[in-house]
């Protein structure tokens, strides 16, 4: 079964940090047992590692095309690893699956953070050896644990220690995780694990996403897997919301409140497209003395996706307390609680502009939001704000926490040639689109049966997913009838019940499809077609009904505008600088991701850039 990661950016360091990640050319059991050993105790709460066996490190990276495998050694090193893991005190077992790279073969052992550490190994195979040690990674290294040294009294401290988010929630079930939210976090970090959902059974998904724990009679959820992959999980965690207050004046009674929930990452893109959409905006100004004029924003839109990740990341879902963001006139404040984790304290807020703490709150957390590239790394976060906010002309950041360490504030204040925040003086640029943000099928639905007009904008960012990858894609397919196989397999889906159920039976619901047959709703020929409702709902949020490519402004510290023509295929792009790139042969997909993305410049950066031919018009 594939593993839950896109093993093409595994291979380039790109979602997961170098240090843990360890490359071998070949099969040698008794060090792969250490790192495993190492990867499991977890000294550092970065939730394990992964070893990487037929691919060559050179210069810390992965050489590639790999070395290799022969096909008669991955079944061998398969069972050699069942052997393996009987050796290891307490018992545990790493997952491994091989894969296909430019044609050869390679072996990855994922080894997450176990629940039972601290761990023992052998320290040789020899059998005339009998000594078992701890080990542990130090930076990218595996090394064994010295007795009675700080280390060990730091690693059998750890026993039993499991962050909060990686932790059985006790009050649900698996059914309370979503299979289409599963699923689209799979297809969104393209892993091969999204090809294989429909046709394993839900357990055996979410077990091996390593979101459920337990006995098989009574499996039960973690955390991370309620905070990401259910619908509302402010039921289980009171504080797993963000509340957003806009002041329109000094700070009283004028003002208004809007409240995100939903899944984490979720909240994170809606909150970013509210800001965008609402509060970011791009300032030219003009002097007699200089014949160029300076174009800046009032906030550098990555400063905020950093603050804001940074909050949901570090925060305590064990806590009711939500992440607070105040925006004022001259400021945005974005409050968590509770403070940083040791050694970080207020002094070292205030004297250094990069931190790297040992140990982290929500390990699970972090390696979900770097697939979904929400963030570059662990201890990124603050330097990013602090260039962005450089980078755009702003005054410095403000980082904050008391003695106590019980909570912490970033303040990011406005660029000063900015006359005030947009929301000040606009009453925000759009007052519609606070009120309205539809955010179901229900919701939506009653939106369109009420004929008002309806802007991509005011749908969610998590509907707005849904709608993009599954529901859009069969209303467009069944503008001509079409049989219930052949909707699922235009979609990628076996035809059985559950996927009927799951992606079928909804738009019914909805009266976006219909059947043929009504009277009949099992006969043989039975087949759907999108009604005149669902075509206003492909009319409605279409990107762009004009050929010809015209440009949207993008709230990016790096991309002015882009656009899209259709009927050639051609992605156009403007920068800050003043130039304009045409990107050719590009889906229309990969457009609508750039646009929907909640870093612009990072997407285009992994997803563009060097993959498309492209033509400077500009």
């Amino acid at each position: 079964m594939a593993l839950p990661v896109n093993i093409d950016e595994l291979l380039h360091g790109n979602t997961i940090e170098w240090d843990r990640i360890e490359l071998k050319k070949g099969w040698n059991p008794e060090k792969i047992l250490h790192s495993i050993c190492a990867f499991a105790n977890d000294f550092n709460n970065l939730d394990g590692g992964y070893i990487i066996v037929g691919v060559e490190e050179q210069n810390g990276i992965a050489k590639l095309p790999p070395l290799g495998l022969g096909p008669e050694q991955l079944d061998t090193i398969q069972k050699k690893l069942i052997e393996l893991s009987f050796k290891i005190v307490p018992y545990y077992v790493p997952v491994s699956h091989p894969y296909l790279i430019e044609n050869k073969h390679i072996l990855v052992i994922w080894a997450p953070a176990g629940d039972m550490r601290p761990y023992k190994v052998p320290v040789s195979l020899s059998e005339k050896s009998t000594e078992k040690a701890w080990y542990i990674r130090r930076g990218s290294k595996t090394v064994k644990v010295k007795e009675s040294s700080e280390d060990e009294r730091r690693l059998v401290e750890l026993t039993n220690r499991i962050p909060f988010d990686d932790r059985i929630n006790h009050k649900a079930g698996l059914e309370d995780l979503d299979l289409k939210l599963i699923q689209a976090y799979l297809r969104q970090v393209k892993s091969a694990l999204y090809e294989e959902s429909s046709k394993i059974s839900f357990k055996d998904l979410c077990t091996q996403m390593k979101i459920v724990k337990g006995p098989a009679e009574n499996i039960k959820p973690t955390n991370s897997g309620l905070l990401l992959f259910n619908e509302n999980p402010d039921t289980f965690f009171e504080g797993a919301r963000i509340d957003v207050v806009i002041h329109k004046g000094p700070i009283g009674k004028n003002y208004t409140e809007k409240v995100f929930k939903g899944p984490v990452h979720y909240q994170i893109r809606d909150v970013l497209d509210f800001f965008k959409s609402n509060i970011i905006e791009e300032v030219v100004s003009k002097s007699e003395k200089k014949a160029e004029a300076v174009r800046f924003f009032n906030y550098p839109a990555q400063a905020i996706e950093e603050a804001i990740v940074n909050a949901l990341y570090h925060k305590s879902y064990e806590r009711p307390n939500p992440v607070e963001i105040q925006i004022q006139n001259d400021k945005i404040e974005i409050l968590s609680f509770p403070g940083p984790m040791p050694p970080v304290d207020n002094q070292m807020l205030q004297n250094k502009k990069r931190i790297i703490t040992r140990e982290y709150r929500n390990r699970k957390l972090g390696d979900y939001f770097k697939e979904l590239k929400l963030t570059e790394g662990r201890g990124t976060g603050l330097p990013i704000i602090y260039s962005s906010m450089e980078e755009n002309g702003s005054p410095a950041p403000v980082f904050e926490t008391d003695n106590d360490k019980s909570y912490f504030l970033c303040t990011l204040p406005v660029h000063p040639l900015t006359k005030s925040v947009s929301v000040s003086h606009r009453e925000l640029r759009r007052n519609t689109d606070i009120d309205l943000n539809i955010n179901s099928l229900e919701e939506l639905n009653e939106y369109l049966r009420s004929g008002g007009e309806l802007s991509w904008d005011e749908v969610g960012s998590k509907l707005r997913m849904e709608l993009e990858e599954l529901n859009l894609k069969i209303l467009n397919f069944c503008q001509l009838p079409k049989s219930r196989t052949e909707i699922l397999e235009h979609i990628g889906l076996f035809n059985n019940t559950r996927n009927f159920n799951n992606y079928v039976k909804p738009l019914i619901d909805m009266k976006w499809i219909a059947q043929t047959h009504p009277d009949k709703p099992t006969s043989k020929i039975q087949q759907y077609y999108t009604t005149e409702l669902g075509k206003k709902l492909l009319r409605a949020v279409a990107p762009t009904n004009k050929p010809g490519t015209e440009r949207i402004p993008l709230a990016s510290s790096n991309i002015a505008s882009a656009g899209y023509d259709r009927e050639r295929m051609i992605m156009e792009i403007e920068f800050h600088d003043g130039s304009v790139y045409q990107y050719f042969d590009v889906p229309e997909k990969v457009y609508l991701e750039l646009i929907n993305a909640p870093s612009h410049g990072a997407y285009f950066m992994h997803e563009v850039k060097d993959r498309f031919s492209y033509n400077k018009i500009n």
